[in-house]
C-alpha cells in the first residue's frame, strides 16, 4: 500500500515539474517583451553622502574678563576681517598703560644722562647698564599693558557672517566665554568617503555636483580640492574634502548633501535594463533571443544607473534579449514578442 501512494504522488508531480521548467505541455510561444542591445557612451560616476562645512567657523571670545560696554554689529550681519565686534570696559587698563607710559618716559630719559655721564667717564659701567635695564624693563611693561588693553576690543578674526549673539552690553564676560559665531559661507566646503577601490581614480581638482534636500531641484557644482593621505582602515574608505562656491549664499554649513562625482567615459558601452538580468544561483543571467528561441547565457555586469545596468561580457551590439516574462522561460523555449518591445539606447 505504501509503494502504491509513493508511484502515485511520483506520477502527480511529474507534469507539475516539467510544467515549471516549461518544457511539458507547452501549447505555443511564450509571450515576451524583447528589447535590441545597442551600444551608448557611458559615463561612470561615484555617489556618496556628506556633509557641507564651513571654510572658516569660529567662537568669538574674549581673552579678558570685563563687562560689555558696547557691540559693532547686528546678528546675521556680514563683518570683514578685523572688524570691531565688541568692546569691553577699559577704565583700569587705560590708567595702567598710562602709568606704564610714564615709567617708561622718566626710565628713557635716565638711560640718556646715564650714557652721556658714562662717555665722559663721570659713572662706572654698572651704573649705565642699570639705567638701560630699567628702562628695557619699563617698556616691557608698557608694551604689555598695551597689548591688554588691545585686547578691549574684540574684533573679527576673518571675514565672515556673524551669528546670533548669546551676550547683552553690560553684561560681564569671562574668559573664554562664548559671545557669537563667525562663520564664512563662500567657499564651503563638503566632505565625504569614497570606496578605497577608487583611489588611481580620484584626484584633486576633479568636477563634483552636489544636491540637498533644501533645494531638491538644484544641483550645485564643485571640485574636488583635497584627499586625505591615509586610508581608513575600519571602513577601507577614502576621505575626500571638495570646494564648493556659495557667492549666493543660499547654502549652509551643517546641509545633509549627495556628491556625485564623474570618474570618465567608456564610448562605446552595453547597457541593459535591470529587469533583464534573471539571477540563477550566484550567476547573473540573460535570455537571448536566436530564431525565436530563447537561449539562457551568462554575463558579467560592471557599472550601473538608475534602471540600467552595463553587460562587461556575454552580449554584442545588435543582440536581441528578454526584458520581461523570464518566469514563463527556460533554455531553449520558443518565445514570441509583445508590445512593449524596444531598443536598448
Amino acid at each position: 500500500m505504501r509503494l502504491l501512494t509513493i508511484l502515485v504522488l511520483a506520477i502527480a508531480a511529474a507534469p507539475l515539474a516539467a510544467y515549471a521548467q516549461g518544457g511539458f505541455g507547452e501549447s505555443g510561444p511564450v509571450q515576451v517583451e524583447l528589447a535590441e542591445v545597442r551600444v551608448t557612451r557611458l559615463e561612470f560616476s561615484v555617489t556618496a553622502v556628506g556633509t557641507l562645512l564651513a571654510e572658516a567657523s569660529a567662537t568669538v571670545r574674549p581673552e579678558l574678563p570685563g563687562q560689555i560696554e558696547a557691540m559693532h554689529f547686528i546678528e546675521g550681519q556680514r563683518l570683514e576681517k578685523g572688524a570691531k565686534m565688541f568692546s569691553l570696559e577699559a577704565t583700569v587698563l587705560e590708567a595702567e598703560v598710562n602709568e606704564a607710559r610714564a615709567n617708561a618716559e622718566r626710565s628713557e630719559a635716565s638711560l640718556q644722562r646715564a650714557k652721556a655721564m658714562h662717555a665722559k667717564n663721570l659713572i662706572p659701567a654698572s651704573d649705565y647698564d642699570s639705567a638701560r635695564a630699567n628702562y628695557d624693563v619699563d617698556m616691557a611693561r608698557l608694551l604689555s599693558a598695551r597689548a591688554k588693553l588691545s585686547k578691549t576690543v574684540i574684533r573679527a578674526p576673518f571675514s565672515g557672517f556673524a551669528g546670533l549673539r548669546r551676550v547683552n552690553v553690560g553684561d560681564y564676560v569671562t574668559t573664554g566665554q562664548e559671545l557669537v559665531d563667525l562663520v564664512q559661507l563662500d567657499p564651503l566646503r563638503v566632505g565625504f568617503a569614497v570606496p578605497e577601490t577608487l583611489l588611481d581614480k580620484i584626484s584633486p581638482g576633479q568636477a563634483v555636483e552636489v544636491t540637498v534636500d533644501a533645494y531638491p531641484d538644484d544641483v550645485f557644482s564643485g571640485s574636488i580640492s583635497a584627499i586625505a593621505p591615509q586610508v581608513d582602515a575600519r571602513g577601507h574608505s577614502l576621505e575626500i574634502r571638495a570646494r564648493l562656491p556659495n557667492a549666493d549664499y543660499r547654502l549652509r554649513p551643517g546641509l545633509f548633501a549627495r556628491i556625485r562625482v564623474s570618474l570618465g567615459f567608456k564610448p562605446n558601452a552595453i547597457v541593459v535594463p535591470e529587469e533583464a538580468i534573471w539571477p540563477v544561483g550566484r550567476d547573473k543571467t540573460v535570455y537571448l533571443v536566436i530564431d525565436g528561441t530563447a537561449r539562457q547565457r551568462i554575463v558579467s555586469l560592471g557599472d550601473r544607473r538608475p534602471g540600467v545596468v552595463e553587460v562587461v561580457s556575454g552580449l554584442a551590439a545588435g543582440d536581441v534579449i528578454v526584458t520581461a516574462g523570464q518566469m514563463k522561460l527556460h533554455d531553449g523555449a520558443k518565445v514570441q514578442s509583445v508590445a512593449g518591445s524596444a531598443a536598448v539606447r
